[in-house]
């Protein structure tokens, strides 16, 4: 089983690396972070948020998954949002993404059981 947990910290830390290596940069990549998913607009920090799982499903990218299910959660998102959020997924990524839809959810049950 992966522990998504650990990779969420591990990207943390190595965003903290990044951010001392590339300051200019990791400081705009926060900066459209903010700005895109901060606050209620339009669209709702959650929704947003929900999307961005989405894509990281279909990219198939752990960290990324980690880090958008640690903030659906933070966001409200219910274990039921995430299961039709992994839905859309699997519609617009076929079988990989209904592998990482896998992952996605079990990342939601570990980080709602450390709560």
């Amino acid at each position: 089983m992966t522990d998504f947990k650990k990779i969420g910290a591990k990207l943390a830390d190595g965003m903290g690396t990044l951010s001392k290596a590339e300051p200019q940069t990791m400081a705009a990549f926060s900066s459209l972070m903010a700005a895109t998913t901060g606050t209620d607009g339009s669209l709702s920090v959650k929704t947003k948020e929900l999307i961005a799982l989405a894509i990281a499903i279909t990219v198939r990218c752990d960290g990324c998954i980690a880090h958008h299910v640690k903030a659906v959660i933070e966001a409200g998102a219910t274990r039921g949002e995430v299961i039709e959020t992994i839905g859309v997924a699997q519609l617009m990524g076929g079988g990989p993404a209904t592998v990482y839809g896998v992952e996605a959810l079990e990342a939601f049950d570990q980080f709602t059981a450390a709560s």
